[in-house]
């Protein structure tokens, strides 16, 4: 790619670029915002100014990591969450949309059964990037928030962005119920690897190739961990209590269903997400 005299005409060579090679060419544009560091208001504006060399020869550079499958994410090193930017790297799983609505729902899901003040236990596992933590405890300070994952990798980034968030998070390493099973929990959330292993050739190659296969694939059709966890929680769980999950798509009716046959006195719900697609399971463990 040769170089470009202004901001508009490299970002439309490059855009251009990206979807000849079966890439979306809006990912120029996230790209040349994060060299610039300035928003999308900013950008316009910027349009007819001359792109540096040196920015220029950056841009090209990521433009090309793009194309061979590098996410935009994993490049500039940042992705958005709940109004948030979290650090992402190849050791956690990008942050998704989808996931803000678990969130959601579980803030509303507390306050009606704990009131909107209440000191809780919450613990999140399978934490990757730390968002689901960090954002519940931003968004519900009174939470007592612990966060678990298997990978030493991924809970150091995690901890960056409590950090980097001002979040007080108790992190610790381990396998799902494993490092919390001493204590009793108010909330539980989990996303955990839902994606079953056939299901790769059907996948994008930008997420196969770079995104951490242990936070993406389970065995049994990749309902394996939601049995673990329907098995263990029944035993760390106070009363009342919440336990979210969000799921895969095909998967609303068979996690329910663990959940109802471990607490048959719950009222265990499966909600769909913006795009009408079940999405997760909410298990309410009354007194």
């Amino acid at each position: 790619m040769k170089m470009h005299k202004t901001i508009f005409e490299a970002l439309n060579r490059a855009s251009s670029f990206l979807e000849e090679n079966g890439r979306e060419g809006n990912a120029a544009r996230i790209l040349l915002q994060h060299i610039l560091q300035t928003s999308y208001s900013g950008l316009m504006m910027k349009m007819h100014d001359v792109l540096p060399e040196e920015q220029q020869q950056q841009f090209d550079d990521f433009i090309q990591e793009h194309v061979k499958g590098l996410p935009v994410q994993y490049i500039t090193g940042v992705e958005e969450f709940y109004g948030r930017s979290f650090v992402v790297d190849e050791s956690v799983l990008i942050p998704r949309p989808e996931t803000e609505e678990l969130v959601v729902g579980t803030i509303e899901r507390i306050r009606k059964l704990f009131g909107d003040n209440q000191k809780l236990k919450f613990a999140d596992i399978g934490t990757g990037s730390g968002a689901i933590a960090i954002t519940m405890k931003k968004e519900c300070p009174q939470l007592d928030v612990t966060a678990t994952d298997l990978s030493p990798a991924a809970l150091a980034t995690a901890q960056k962005n409590a950090e980097k968030l001002q979040a007080e998070i108790e992190f610790k390493l381990g396998d799902l119920t494993e490092p919390i099973a001493n204590e009793k929990w108010d909330v539980v959330l989990s996303n955990p690897p839902y994606i079953a292993y056939e299901e790769m050739e059907e996948m994008s190659d930008v997420v196969v190739a770079h995104e951490p296969h242990q936070a993406l694939f389970a065995d049994e059709d990749g309902l394996l961990l939601y049995c673990k966890l329907a098995e263990n929680l029944p035993a760390l769980m106070k009363k009342p209590a919440l336990i979210g999950l969000e799921i895969g798509y095909t998967q609303g009716e068979a996690v329910a269903n663990f959940f109802k046959k471990s607490f048959p006195n719950a009222y265990v719900s499966v909600v769909q997400d913006i795009n009408k697609k079940d999405r997760i399971v909410f298990c309410e463990i009354s007194e």
